[in-house]
């Protein structure tokens, strides 16, 4: 069982796990030992409820495929085991950052002195540039 949040679980017979050879360098380890993991999740057959579903179709991840798969390949860790915490880690982080809620922007005004600070900043920039013309002999 993976444990969204208080009331959100997902049963072990959703997620399903694979284990696939690391890439890149490692040395003899890598090159025979599986121990990197292939994390797959399937949004719309899932247990999760329809507002969790909603946005995390919604979201622009390239880990989530156009169908609703999430495809999550971890291979930090040299034993699989950690490999499988990991990718369980990454789509709970996942599932949760979709489902929090943003908060709403409050639009501001600049401050009255904010704005004359501004303008005499121009005003000395400007006077400091007229300075840097050609001087009369």
């Amino acid at each position: 069982m993976l444990r969204i949040s208080n009331s959100v679980e997902l049963g072990d017979w959703e997620i399903e796990i694979s284990q696939i050879r690391a890439q890149g360098a490692g040395g003899q380890n890598v090159n025979k030992v599986a121990s990197a993991v292939h994390l797959r999740f399937d949004i719309p057959n899932s247990s999760l409820p329809p507002f969790y579903k909603e946005r995390l179709m919604a979201l622009s991840d390239q880990r989530i495929s156009k169908e609703g798969v999430v495809v999550i390949k971890a291979q930090s860790h040299r034993t699989l085991e950690l490999n499988k915490e990991d990718a369980l880690a990454r789509l709970r982080t996942l599932i949760r950052e979709a489902v929090k809620q943003q908060k709403v922007r409050k639009p501001t005004k600049p401050t009255k002195g904010s704005q004359r600070r501004r303008v005499d900043s121009k005003t000395r920039k400007g006077k400091t540039k007229s300075l840097r013309g050609k001087v009369d002999v």
